[in-house]
């Protein structure tokens, strides 16, 4: 089944596998249209008396009915059968998931973790979640889980959906065909998918295994940061964010419908494919991006700046100008700072960092930080290069600038301390002998020697 994303304009986009064409405005707040059917969306009104088709409509809102315009989002469904058609949910086993974060104590110790290994028997994407870490809660609509996956095969007459905040997916290993409500996506390492919350997919493993994180955020949902003094350009350019063309599946069989609910997974039955949106139109809609796209900004004479300018999306919180998360990434770039030691300096944040490889090395690791591996520095918890990366750092010749070539990194960064669950801090993932790759810096102070 080929893949077509959306236009940002009054009508469908051709289908077109080789260059999927969209537009996708600052802010998310523009509105698309799509039928999989010609003429399957009302002209003129939401919700007319008949549907073309004999469709339903039924309205999807991710934001409170009164949010500012600029903030609203929502989107009006026309599907085969309401999403109320199922039987009554039961709990199930929330396996390694969890949105309690308060079960151990959280050290402030800095923490990192091997890959996580394929499974051996068989797992699919909902039963390959892990929980690492995370801080709010969804009952709260404030702070995130981080989660990592692991799968070896498709999800087929099961579909997911959270409603307790919007999932951000970051593949590191293995490509995912995504089915959801609003259309079909298609992502790969070194690209991302937000799915919003409440919106019902299924995952399908293109390569037959797969690997990576997960942000879910319980909080506002993700949105472009505003450029300011950089002026209109640069960064993650709204252009390259694509949402899907209206797809359809209309099936009858033995459908399992997964939720996610305050903390815990439930389970109900249905006769029917719920992935059954014929057309939809709204801003309330899953969307990919290449993170290989990102316009990176450095400085061109000296120091190195803040990582905020590796913004890539962010959640607003209620206080001005701090956000509940930041999604920063760290791609191929250049470095060309005089008299400035060039990787990122050793330093301690109110914010935590869980930190996260994609592909390639890390400039700022020597070794220990590897693809599908992770890392959490928390609220003043001191962290940098480790000494090796220093010394060659120090001996660096700057009068050439520096190729960072052969990287994708990235970092979910939050105002609250980030709370390792009881499964991160017994894994056999975890490196314990981490703090070790600082212990071999040296003293190089002399008061003689300016």
């Amino acid at each position: 089944m080929e893949i077509v994303y959306e236009r940002n304009d009054s009508a469908p986009a051709a289908p077109s596998v080789a260059s999927p064409p969209m537009r996708y405005q600052s802010g998310f707040c523009n509105e698309f249209a799509t039928e999989a059917l010609p003429g399957a969306l009302p002209v003129g009104q939401n919700s007319p008396q008949k549907c073309p088709y004999g469709l339903y409509a039924e309205q999807l809102s991710g934001t409170a009915f009164t949010a500012p315009r600029r903030d609203n989002r929502r989107s009006w469904l026309y599907r085969i059968r309401p999403a109320a058609v199922h039987l009554p949910f039961r709990r199930i086993d929330n396996g390694r998931l969890t949105s309690e974060f308060q079960a151990v104590a959280t050290p402030p110790n800095q923490l990192r973790w091997d890959p996580l290994s394929i499974p051996d028997k068989p797992t699919d994407f909902v039963e390959g979640l892990i929980t690492m870490a995370g801080d709010g809660d969804p009952h709260a609509q404030s702070g995130c889980g981080n989660h990592l996956y692991a799968a070896n095969r498709s999800m087929t007459e099961r579909v997911f959906y959270n409603a307790d905040g919007e999932l951000l997916i970051v593949p590191q290993q293995g490509r995912l065909r995504l089915a959801t409500e609003l259309g079909l996506i298609g992502v790969e390492p070194q690209e991302i998918v937000v799915i919003p919350r409440g919106v019902r997919f299924r995952v399908e493993l293109t390569d037959g295994t797969a690997r990576g994180y997960i942000c879910e955020n319980f909080g506002a949902n993700f949105r472009l940061p505003d450029l300011g003094p950089i002026g209109s350009n640069g960064l993650a350019n709204p252009r390259d964010f694509l949402t899907p063309h209206a797809w359809y599946e209309d099936q009858q069989g033995e459908y399992e419908l997964i939720a996610k609910f305050m903390g815990n997974m439930w389970s109900a039955q249905m006769g029917h494919s719920p992935l059954d949106v014929v057309a939809w139109h709204g801003n309330y809609a899953p969307y990919k991006y290449d993170l290989r796209r990102f316009n990176s900004i450095g400085s061109v004479s000296y120091d190195h700046p803040d990582p905020s300018i590796f913004l890539v999306l962010q959640s607003l919180s209620d206080t001005p100008g701090v956000d509940t998360i930041d999604f920063v990434v760290f791609p191929p770039r250049i470095l060309a700072m005089e008299h400035t030691f060039r990787p990122p300096w050793f330093h301690r944040n109110i914010a935590s960092e869980f930190m996260g490889l994609i592909h390639g090395a890390y400039d700022a690791k020597a070794e220990g930080f590897v693809p599908g591996g992770a890392s959490l520095h928390n609220c003043m918890t001191g962290h940098g290069p480790d000494a090796e990366s220093f010394e060659k750092a120090s001996r660096a010749d700057l009068s050439k600038p520096d190729y960072i070539r052969d990287t994708m990194a990235f970092m979910f960064e939050t105002r609250c301390v980030i709370r390792p669950t009881r499964h991160a801090l017994e894994s056999s993932q975890l490196q314990a002998e981490y703090f070790e790759c600082w212990q071999g810096l040296k003293k190089h102070f002399d008061p003689n020697r300016p």
